[in-house]
């Protein structure tokens, strides 16, 4: 047996490799919810951390921990490629497939996990403007997936969105860009994927039944359109109205997205402006610029709202004085408030918007500012003492959802 791994973990040589990954004792693995696949997954947690392993063909694994590792380096939202163990054999020598290790990626769920209970129009609406957001951040990389669908996507939550990461990467490719046959392709692929999938939901009776599964093709094909073109489009501003330049600009950071140069050009009466939009993640480089905090785009935008509005408070005019004093009088202590029990249902980033929103809520009935104490107190009593633990089971029973991925 020979492993090829990206993370020095000796406790990777442990495990009962002779063995088929679907006869791998219980003591070995973790319970945790899991999607529909071709493939035989386990998740193993060792030395606190868990990993997902998934058994393939040699060539298909190797393809996929070179694609998920290329992605990783761009840093695009997939799951991380961990090792491929290669030359399995039981201990008769009969050959075992490969095994593809990734890390599981924490406060995750795959789509299904969700729709334990009915899925209402809203959810479906915030999950499919997660996915069609993947989609154009992968297109935009140059990355032709081959396999768009719920299935192949982990969710998490992202201050009341999801943000969405791509989990099965076998049928993708890496380009420098993408000509608009395989962007096209992809799109069929998906409208295929996502009809499928909403039928199988029908079916469990877990589809509200408002939601009718052409219409949810087509609205996820719609979403996507709609902000391909946003960031992409070429838009004639007139010579007296430059400052529409600057207004597309602000309304794709507001997007998320980084700009990296914008082209222009003259034509008669004005200018030909064309943004090259680079990466999306632009809130939550910012934050992790000031205050070294990771959060999903949604969660950035509300702490660093929260950020600024307190530099305002404190007449701070220094950006990164501003974010350390906030960071250490107002975040920390937030999550410093959550009892050491109830840490598992979300994660610190969440919370904290998730109280943001609490304290709003608290003051409009109020009438009046209630202050973060006592919105901390509120929401920890009457809201987390309620919520499931995510960051284990993200709401489902493990049992319900033990096969394979």
């Amino acid at each position: 047996m020979r492993i090829t791994s990206a993370v020095v973990d000796p406790a990777l040589l442990d495990l009962p490799w002779h063995i088929p990954l679907e006869e791998w004792p219980a003591d070995h693995l973790v319970a945790l919810p899991q999607g529909i696949s071709r493939h035989i997954v386990r998740f193993v947690k060792l030395n606190g951390v868990v990993y997902a392993m998934k058994e393939t063909r040699e060539r298909i694994a190797e393809k996929e921990y070179d694609l998920l590792r290329a992605l990783e380096r761009i840093d695009f939202p997939a799951v991380e490629a961990v090792a491929i163990a290669t030359d399995r054999q039981t201990r008769d020598g009969e050959p075992l497939e490969t095994v593809l290790v990734t890390r599981h990626l924490q406060f995750s769920l795959p789509y299904r996990a969700l729709f334990s209970r009915v899925l209402r129009p809203d959810t479906m609406n915030r999950l499919l403007d997660a996915l069609a957001a993947l989609i154009v951040r992968m297109h935009l990389t140059g990355f032709s997936w081959g396999d768009c669908s719920l299935s192949n996507t982990l969710f998490r939550r992202d201050a009341g969105a999801f943000a969405a990461y791509l989990v099965d990467a076998e049928t993708g490719n890496l380009y420098p860009k993408l000509s608009e046959g395989q962007r096209s392709e992809d799109i069929e692929i998906l409208r295929l994927n996502i009809f499928g999938e909403c039928l199988d939901l029908q079916a469990a009776e877990l589809l509200h039944e408002s939601i009718d599964p052409e219409s949810v093709v087509d609205d996820i094909v719609a979403r996507y359109e709609r902000l391909w073109h946003e960031v992409t489009y070429e838009q004639e501003v007139a010579k007296d109205a430059r400052h529409h330049i600057e207004r597309r600009i602000r309304r794709l950071n507001e997007m998320g997205f980084d700009i990296a140069e914008v082209s222009m050009s003259t034509v008669d009466g004005g200018y030909l402006v064309r943004p090259k939009v680079v990466d999306a993640g632009y809130h939550t480089r910012r934050l992790m610029r000031l205050t070294g905090l990771d959060a999903e785009e949604n969660q950035a935008r509300q702490l660093l709202n929260d950020l600024d509005a307190y530099r305002a408070e404190s007449h701070l005019t220094d950006e990164q004085q501003a974010a350390h004093r906030w960071l250490t009088e107002v975040f920390e202590p937030v999550v410093r408030a959550v009892p050491a029990h109830l840490r598992r249902k979300l994660e610190p980033q969440e919370v904290f918007s998730q109280i943001i929103q609490h304290k709003w809520l608290l003051s409009e009935k109020a009438g009046r500012d209630v202050g973060m104490g006592p919105a901390v107190q509120s929401y920890l009593s009457d809201v987390l003492v309620n919520k499931p633990d995510e960051q284990a089971v993200l709401g489902v029973e493990a049992e319900e959802l033990s096969g394979t991925l």
